[in-house]
């Protein structure tokens, strides 16, 4: 494998293992995870791949092929970093929780990242990253993780280490991910489940390139509006479980205390969660059209109750869904930026994609990369 060429180039030595671990499609369900909802992901045939080998120090050193420069730290000092050394605390956070957890880790190690997952595209290489250098570090320390504890990892490693309050969206899909199939997540349990893909449905994924850079982003303060939300309806309900779990009637009563702008974040969340409750119901009856209803109606309702869109993304989706063949599309991820999913039959073709691209670039004087995705299959040892 080229990983392992690259790896002995970088550090001398033959990698003891090689993980990689998918990116992942948001099929439906924006902003539920950490609201309690129900969501419903894809893993892609995309991946990062990493490589690791043992140290004889205490010395950590890990090296990306995206990224120029590379991290050096002593075991004793893994604490998040900032600047350009900052893409190692997706590593290191692994290495924390999994070390917290019990993981016996005397000796330092060297790891390669290699991904072919555009950056800053809604995509997750961020919980690809976690979940990859997690198999790794379980095969060098000899510490078995299943794969609903790894994911459980990745998101306190996003959580605690990274400061991002995601739900586990991403490192379930991520953990989970078959072929031919998406992701069904029940966020309250943490229970993972698959559904079938209709048959002959393809994804279209559009990258703007506008990176959302979550953490600097609106994000957190999206997240912190829900929270609120949710606790100003538990006055008068203390048995709602979550905000997912509230009715638009809840909402409606409380909607003075709630004020405009957590009412709208909240209204999104409950006909959201009615949404993705409906795609599965479709996905049982095969019903593309339907599903491809529900995408879009999540994208307006992101666009203009959640207003984590943006004016990129909105122009994508609006002409994507006047195409031939195309069901339906909105964004897949946080949001502010990143890629436009769109669910398509088999006669929405690149020539299809490249016209719209031509439009998107006539408006915005650059053009979005397109890729045709497939799903993969979830994180593991290669």
């Amino acid at each position: 494998m080229l990983i392992t060429s690259q790896f002995k180039e970088k550090f001398g030595q033959t990698p003891a293992f090689i993980a990689r671990a998918p990116g992942r499609l948001e099929f439906i369900g924006n902003h539920l995870d950490y609201n309690g909802g129900p969501v419903l992901g894809a893993a892609i045939d995309r991946y990062v791949t990493v490589a690791i080998g043992p140290r004889t120090d205490d010395r950590i050193v890990l090296v990306s092929d995206a990224q120029e420069v590379r991290v050096e730290i002593a075991l004793s000092a893994v604490v998040p970093l900032s600047g350009d050394v900052s893409w190692g605390n997706y590593p290191l956070g692994m290495l924390k929780v999994m070390c917290d957890a019990g993981m016996p880790v005397e000796k330092g190690f060297n790891l390669l990242v290699t991904n072919d997952l555009p950056i800053g595209a809604g995509l997750s290489s961020s919980a690809a990253i976690e979940l990859a250098t997690g198999y790794a570090l379980s095969a060098l320390y000899h510490y078995p993780v299943n794969r609903k504890q790894m994911a459980i990892f990745g998101r306190a490693a996003e959580n605690t280490f990274v400061g991002m309050p995601c739900g586990i969206l991403d490192q379930g899909c991520s953990a989970f991910g078959q072929a031919g199939s998406l992701v069904l997540i029940d966020c309250t349990k943490n229970e993972f489940s698959n559904r079938a893909m209709p048959d002959g449905t393809h994804f279209w994924v559009f990258n703007t390139h506008k990176k959302h850079a979550l953490i600097d982003s609106f994000y957190a303060t999206r997240n912190k509006e829900c929270m609120e939300a949710t606790a100003i309806l538990q006055k008068k309900n203390p048995e709602l479980a979550n905000l997912a779990s509230a009715t638009e009637a809840e909402l409606e009563a409380a909607k003075e205390n709630l004020g405009a702008e957590r009412y709208k974040r909240a209204l999104h969340v409950v006909r959201e969660t009615a949404r993705v409750r409906d795609t599965l119901a479709a996905l049982a009856a095969g019903g593309p059209v339907r599903i491809g209803k529900n995408l879009t109606a999540s994208h307006e309702s992101s666009r203009d109750l959640f207003e984590n869109s943006c004016e990129e993304l909105d122009f994508l989706v609006a002409h994507v869904t006047k195409m031939p063949g195309v069901f339906g599309a909105r964004l897949s991820g946080g949001g502010f930026g990143g890629a436009v999913m769109a669910l398509t039959d088999g006669s929405f073709t690149a020539e299809s994609a490249k016209q719209l691209v031509a439009d998107y670039a006539g408006k915005f004087g650059n053009a979005p990369s397109i890729f045709h995705a497939k799903t993969g299959a979830g994180a593991g040892l290669l």
